[in-house]
């Protein structure tokens, strides 16, 4: 049984009917993108090429977290990108096409599923490096503050990230300058296929990772990324903090990955039925999974929205099958766009 109570106290926000729908049915549309993905490796091999990386419990976070932006605001995440644009309004079907590498995609199909931008929704462009988001969102932040304009960068990056020396040199340099942005660091338990908690030389030091902000003398806390209210709470005082020109913030969303590190292992054994997790050929721990699944961020978040009522079953129900439908036809449109002639493909670079 899916554990809500925690939620109900956060209402005290005032965020009303229609806003607490919104934060579902983006959250439902980023799980039914990343599901249509994964059946994808089954279902049409060969169409999409490269790595894909997945984001599927991570949406309370998202969400939770963009519900705060403002219209002009940046956002820069990692290469697990796939979220992040459906929320800004990002075409699905362009985006659909873009991880299958066709003409019609968000990039014309030269980006793929870890390089994907909109900069006409203030979605610069994700990269495959890790950490690469967190210096890029000083510069924008350094850009908005010079020029006066208002706007606060969103920075999202994985615990890994956090070892790199992109890490510690942006959040000093953003602290010095009160750079205006918010930075999420989105512990999702595992670097690729190590555990956050084990104590060796591939892992990481210190817990919570909230506290490294301390070094750099700016808020840092950590927060059950589950909870897309609890998350709205704490990104919406690091925002403010940022608008008023105090700087910088960290803030740790603790969530768990649903699905494995890329799909080289993402792939399930029949159309019809998926593994519980399809990591856990690799880590090898069944009852860590199923204890993760209970804290399940959907269903745990429609049940409160039905325990407060402001959604009905058959509403929900009506919220789960547009999103499939919308998801569905974003695979019909990617499969039935062209791909990109041969001679195009250095048309997009620059030296």
């Amino acid at each position: 049984m899916n554990d809500h109570k925690s939620l109900g106290k956060n209402l005290a926000r005032n965020l009303g009917k229609d806003r607490l729908i919104w934060i579902y049915t983006q959250m439902i549309r980023i799980r039914e993108f990343e599901e249509h993905v994964k059946r994808t490796f089954l279902e049409h091999p060969g169409a999409m090429r490269g790595h894909t990386h997945l984001a599927d419990g991570a949406e309370a976070s998202i969400v939770g977290t963009l519900a705060t932006r403002n219209a002009t605001d940046f956002v820069m995440p990692t290469y697990r990108c796939h979220a992040h644009p459906l929320v800004l309004g990002t075409s699905a079907k362009k985006m659909m096409a873009e991880l299958y590498g066709r003409k019609d995609g968000l990039c014309k199909g030269f980006g793929g599923s870890m390089h994907l931008a909109d900069p006409d929704r203030y979605f610069p462009g994700t990269s495959g490096i890790v950490g690469q988001s967190i210096a890029h969102a000083a510069g924008a932040a350094l850009t908005a503050q010079v020029k006066n304009t208002g706007q606060i960068v969103y920075c999202f990056f994985g615990d890994g990230a956090s070892k790199q020396g992109a890490f510690f040199e942006t959040l000093n340099l953003a602290a010095l300058w009160k750079l205006p942005v918010v930075f999420i660091l989105e512990n999702n338990e595992y670097q690729a296929y190590t555990h956050v908690a084990l104590e060796d030389a591939n892992a990481q030091a210190g817990d919570p990772l909230s506290q490294k902000a301390a070094a750099f003398s700016i808020p840092g806390v950590t927060v059950d990324g589950n909870d897309p209210l609890l998350v709205y709470d704490e990104v919406a005082k690091a925002a403010e903090r940022a608008r008023t020109g105090l700087g910088p913030s960290l803030i740790e969303s603790k969530f768990y990955r649903l699905s494995a590190h890329g799909n080289a292992i993402t792939i399930p054994p029949a159309p019809t039925q998926f593994p519980e997790h399809e990591a856990i050929g690799v880590y090898g721990n069944k009852a860590e999974y199923r204890a993760a699944k209970d804290r399940d961020p959907i269903p745990r978040f429609a049940a409160h929205l039905e325990s407060e009522k402001i959604l009905t079953q058959s509403e929900r129900q009506a919220l789960d099958d547009k999103a499939r439908v919308e998801m569905d036809d974003a695979v019909a449109f990617a499969l039935a766009s062209p791909l990109p002639e041969p001679e195009e493909a250095i048309k997009y670079v620059y030296a």
